[in-house]
């Protein structure tokens, strides 16, 4: 187990950003999202995504608390990426897992949703970074 981890390390310590938008000018502006109503009419006309910070697959709570909106593209990549940890977890690479969304203003969409998996027993994690707007 130890072995696989140290071969695994330069890939778990790349920071890996994923941009969900084209060019910086095309990304879109939730600033004016400020509300659960406002997120949820913009689900209803498939500009934002209802998803889960913390993955329920993960073991996150199915809790109002947990919920979070994003573009589609953004709930796509957290989905890539929770398949990823759970391999991880599977294989004993990672034990713990931090789920860290900011925030511009009081916008109810986040900017960027970082993820600090890591193994007690281990230096290094994979910290991939999803940014949205």
């Amino acid at each position: 187990m130890v072995l696989r981890l140290t071969s695994l390390l330069p890939l778990l310590l790349a920071a890996i950003v994923v941009g969900v938008s084209g060019t910086a000018s095309a990304k879109p502006d939730f600033a004016h999202v400020t509300t659960r109503e406002q997120a949820e009419a913009l689900v209803a006309s498939g500009g934002l995504v209802r998803i889960y910070l913390f993955p329920i697959r993960l073991g996150g709570p199915r809790r109002k608390a947990n919920i979070s909106y994003v573009p589609p593209e953004a709930g796509a990549a957290l989905d890539q990426i929770t398949g990823t940890l759970q391999r991880f977890t599977r294989e004993g690479l990672v034990d713990r897992l931090e789920i860290i969304p900011e925030y511009r203003g009081t916008s109810f969409v986040p900017t960027r949703i970082n993820i600090h998996a890591t193994h007690s027993g281990q230096e290094g994690g994979f910290h991939p970074s999803i940014a949205i707007w």
